[in-house]
């Protein structure tokens, strides 16, 4: 990647601060990092540490699949026991419906569910404000944006709200978006019987040599941490949403958000991505098996679910666990088998078998769209040039 190239236009016309640009290919890494941390601040290096917001889902996933080789929890069975306040589920009979309006939920839900985002319960792609599910998830603080780690509450009282209203629909019925993951750290937590964070540093960020990796920055680190912006498209200039000092990922959370809050950097997250290159290991540490990884990173999706969702998944895309999968080629940036995720605060990541590619793209603006920005765009044409 040269600084003449389309991805550092972004930084010098002002849509981002800075960035990391990271690309893997054959053994083979190379690194771009421009722009600043902070409007007028410090200047942005490879080591600078990102909200990383939904490529914590891949992550999770992992860390639940280990349990699963363990043999401590099962894929397909019922997740009752470790989450009593989803058992028992009724569900709407028509999700614009009233509350009490409820069948019983066909079968339990099950880590699969949460993993592949049908459990029954998650974002609607529409206005909705009006229904009153959508009116009573708002009034308990769930499904209300970005991850919030000041105002979220710990895991148990979390759950217990989520167990007081009725599925959107039945388990297996549909794909909706981020709730199950967040659940499903709930369920690593409680089946490991440590909190999520410690169980990832012991089992994933340590093996891995993943250092920065975690749900908030130590006061150490904090000169590292970039400030978090939304762009106001009316005014055409960047906001804060997270500011680098005393902000939200400055201190330890009440609940440590598997659907998006961690924070990491470029070369952190590389480590994970290679372990996923390499079907589940990294140098000595094996954190997974390759049939596990395969299984993972395999479309999970009906034909209908990818169909209802094509806002996300295109012609081209579907759903694995934690994280979309290519499942046909198209243009730059979907080549059939690629695997990754993007994160709503500017980040997206992606491993490329076939190719032997893994890219990495770190900015601090947050994405107002599912389809990603201009800047996502650009980072895959440079990637796939060679």
């Amino acid at each position: 990647m040269s600084k003449a190239n389309t991805v550092a236009g972004n930084v010098e016309s002002g849509q981002v601060p800075g960035l990391v640009a990271l690309i893997y290919r054959n053994g083979q890494t190379e690194v771009q990092a421009l722009g600043v941390q902070t409007l007028g601040g410090t200047p942005i290096a490879r080591d600078s540490i990102f909200r990383i917001a939904s490529l914590t889902k891949p992550i999770a996933a992992v860390a639940a699949m280990t349990l699963v080789e363990e043999g401590r929890i099962q894929l397909d069975a019922s997740v009752d026991y470790w989450l009593p306040e989803l058992a028992n589920r009724q569900v709407l009979r028509q999700v614009d419906g009233p509350l009490a309006d409820t069948v019983p939920a066909k079968r339990a839900i099950t880590l699969r569910d949460l993993l592949t985002m049908r459990l029954g319960m998650g974002h609607i792609m529409a206005q909705v404000d009006h229904y009153p599910i959508r009116k009573a998830l708002t009034e308990v603080g769930l499904l209300l944006g970005p991850p919030a780690p000041d105002t979220t509450p710990h895991p148990d009282e979390w759950m217990r709200r989520l167990g007081s209203l009725p599925l959107m629909y039945q388990p297996g019925e549909k794909w909706l978006y981020d709730l199950g993951t967040d659940i499903l750290g709930v369920l690593i937590a409680r089946v490991a019987n440590q909190p999520l964070g410690e169980f990832m540093r012991e089992r994933i960020f340590e093996p891995l040599g993943m250092k920065d990796t975690a749900f908030y920055v130590p006061a150490a680190k904090l000169p590292r941490l970039v400030t978090a912006y939304r762009r106001d498209r009316e005014q055409n200039q960047l906001i804060v949403i997270d500011p680098a000092e005393d902000g939200q990922w400055t201190r330890e959370p009440a609940f440590p958000s598997a659907s998006g809050g961690l924070v990491s950097t470029a070369d952190d997250y590389l480590a994970f991505c290679q372990m996923m290159l390499n079907r589940g290991t990294l140098g000595h540490a094996r954190i997974l098996s390759p049939e596990t990884v395969e299984h993972m990173t395999s479309d999970q999706l009906t034909s209908e679910q990818r169909k209802e969702n094509a806002l996300f998944f295109g012609d081209h895309s579907s759903w694995a666990m934690g994280m979309a999968v290519d499942i046909a080629a198209s243009g730059h940036e979907h080549h059939l088998g690629r695997f990754g995720w993007s994160g709503g605060f500017g980040t997206t990541a992606a491993t490329d078998p076939s190719n032997k590619l893994i890219g990495i793209l770190m900015t601090q603006v947050a994405m107002d769209s599912p389809m990603g920005p201009q800047v996502f765009h650009d980072f895959w044409t440079e990637a796939y040039k060679s």
